[in-house]
């Protein structure tokens, strides 16, 4: 079985792009992938979701997502990649539930990030997670909706991590300790969706990553989600999508 191309990262680093094609079909990372461009063009596709791609556009991927992109070679700026234990900011989170930003002024932070890594000095590495941490207030401020409470930002991470194997609401209620009710109430405060909601959205993202990122069979990846009945699968993701596994696949090709 083929399991969808991850790409790794050792703890932190960062890197400027200036005058380079970056040109990289679908994958995913288990790090986080931040890229921040001064001068940008070219096309920028995460979960299937397409975002421009313009001077001052910054992108901030969590681990497990999907994304393609396709980098002309006249953009100018930085990529940071770092691992979730580098853990450079309580915000990152918060930061992190937006996957595209406009952001100005965010040179002077890149400079001094850069001067950090490239010419280590002592305490070199909390100077870094400082000025990310700066860095993720900006993103805030600059989100275009209120951020997820702590709990709602759990959850979500919960469900991505647990999805092959919990699909119930109380499966989720009780890793947080809550009742269903007390979840509900907070997905449909929040989000306007219910718990049960945002796990099938969930799981037909996950789908969709696996159909297009492999060349596994429909079975394989019913298998992979967690469902031994393959007809049943396919008929979720229709009921879901307007279209079967297969017929999503060959439409997006």
């Amino acid at each position: 079985m083929q399991h969808i191309p991850i790409r790794t990262n050792t703890s932190f680093s960062i890197r400027d792009i200036n005058g380079q094609n970056m040109v990289q079909p679908l994958h995913r990372h288990d790090f986080y992938y931040l890229l921040i461009l001064q001068k940008g063009a070219g096309t920028h596709s995460i979960d299937f979701i397409d975002y421009p791609v313009s001077d001052h556009s910054i992108f901030l991927l969590r681990p497990g997502q999907v994304h393609a992109i396709n980098l002309h070679s006249s953009s100018t700026g930085y990529l940071v990649q770092f691992n979730p234990g580098f853990d450079p900011s309580p915000l990152l989170r918060t930061a992190a539930q937006q996957n595209y930003y406009q952001l100005e002024n965010t040179l002077a932070l890149c400079t001094q990030i850069v001067e950090e890594f490239s010419n280590p000095k002592e305490k070199h590495e909390e100077v870094i997670k400082s000025l990310l941490h700066i860095f993720f207030i900006h993103l805030i401020r600059a989100q275009k909706t209120p951020p997820a409470n702590d709990q709602l930002q759990i959850l979500q991470e919960l469900i991505a991590t647990n999805i092959t194997t919990h699909k119930q609401v109380a499966d989720y209620a009780a890793l947080l300790h809550l009742s269903p009710y007390q979840l509900n109430a907070i997905t449909k405060s929040s989000l306007g969706k219910t718990c049960s909601t945002l796990i099938n959205d969930h799981i037909i993202l996950e789908a969709k990553r696996q159909l297009l990122a492999t060349t596994n069979l429909i079975n394989e990846i019913a298998w992979q989600l967690g469902y031994e009945d393959v007809s049943y699968f396919i008929r979720f993701f229709k009921k879901h999508t307007g279209q079967t596994p297969e017929s999503f696949r060959q439409n997006f090709k």
